[in-house]
């Protein structure tokens, strides 16, 4: 399983119509260009005995609300093939050992989120999310070995890609994030420290923030948090908030219009600390740093990308259609 952040290029080669590859793989007809992807997660969710997703040998496509409500909940492990842009209502809950993949550049869902509560192994790869009356995705209660890649996300009502409640294991990778305000919340509340401290680590990589207001992430508790070569472009509020005493390595990401890079301070909470390095700015702002101890060392080996060249690279590379 890899653990290294430099993007790959690689050329799918034709696959069978209803076939998978790997890992939860998409299924293509024809051969695509070389784009940037892993076939498996990096970071967090590659340890604690990595993320395989559900079976790609047990697949079912699914075209409407009733059918991906019943194929999500099952206790099979398998591969959920989402095939058109669907609307739902509310969340849905996603079983373990579940890879959840959409059809596609335009397939997935509208109207409602995808809720992962207490759940272990579980992958969402190559979904639209628009319009979610609720969070987009909600990852909450002890949830671990989640890998969240390629996904475009826009306009939900709460968050985009919301993470609480003792969570663990986790790598948020190559999504594009549009047309919202709150997109990435990292730890729900600041009197939740009992359940969250020692829990929440998150690396977030090669993610295309795009016109976004705030949270990108907004963490509580957790320590290490890693947020690594990002774009962000044209951010309202700010980038990476640190607070109640979390530990977050910010490093060599593309801020390009970004008033507030990092902050230690927002809203009600208490300040957090967090660690710079090698970030690429372009007409953005100082981040605001707590450097030291206190931002614990990244557990994983890896090697990243020059931060000069991540615009490029996420922008070709970050959504749907792309794997």
């Amino acid at each position: 399983m890899s653990d290294m952040f430099r993007p790959r290029r690689r050329t799918v080669l034709a696959a069978l119509s209803a076939g998978v590859l790997a890992a939860g793989g998409l299924a293509v007809a024809t051969p695509s260009p070389a784009l940037a992807y892993e076939n498996s997660p990096v970071g967090f969710a590659s340890l604690n005995g990595g993320t395989t997703g559900g079976s790609a040998s047990t697949a079912v496509t699914v075209t409407t609300a009733a059918a991906l409500k019943s194929a999500l909940s099952s206790s099979t492990s398998q591969t959920v093939r989402v095939s058109g842009l669907i609307s739902i209502s509310g969340m849905y809950n996603v079983a373990s050992n579940k890879t959840v993949i959409g059809v596609g550049s335009g397939s997935g869902i509208t109207g409602g989120g995808l809720n992962l509560n207490s759940v272990r192994n579980v992958i969402i790869r190559n979904l639209v999310f628009r319009n979610a009356n609720d969070d987009s995705i909600n990852v909450q209660e002890g949830s671990t070995n989640i890998w969240i890649d390629h996904n475009d996300l826009s306009n939900g009502y709460d968050g985009l890609i919301d993470i609480k409640r003792g969570s663990d294991y986790i790598t948020v990778s190559w999504n594009r994030l549009h047309n919202h305000d709150k997109s990435m919340l990292l730890g729900h509340s600041d009197d939740n420290a009992s359940q969250d401290t020692g829990k929440l680590r998150v690396t977030y990589v090669h993610n295309w923030f795009e016109g976004t207001g705030q949270r990108h992430p907004r963490v509580r508790f957790a320590n290490p948090v890693h947020v690594l070569n990002n774009y962000y472009s044209n951010i309202g509020s700010y980038g990476v908030a640190s607070t109640e005493n979390a530990g977050v390595y910010v490093e060599r990401n593309y801020f390009e219009n970004v008033a507030n890079p990092t902050v230690t301070q927002t809203g009600d909470s208490d300040s957090g600390n967090i660690k710079v390095l090698n970030n690429y700015k372009v007409n953005s702002g100082t981040e605001q740093v707590r450097n030291g101890a206190s931002v614990a060392a990244i557990p994983y080996s890896y090697t990243p990308e020059a931060n000069n060249t991540v615009k490029a690279t996420v922008t070709a590379g970050a959504g749907t259609g792309k794997i």
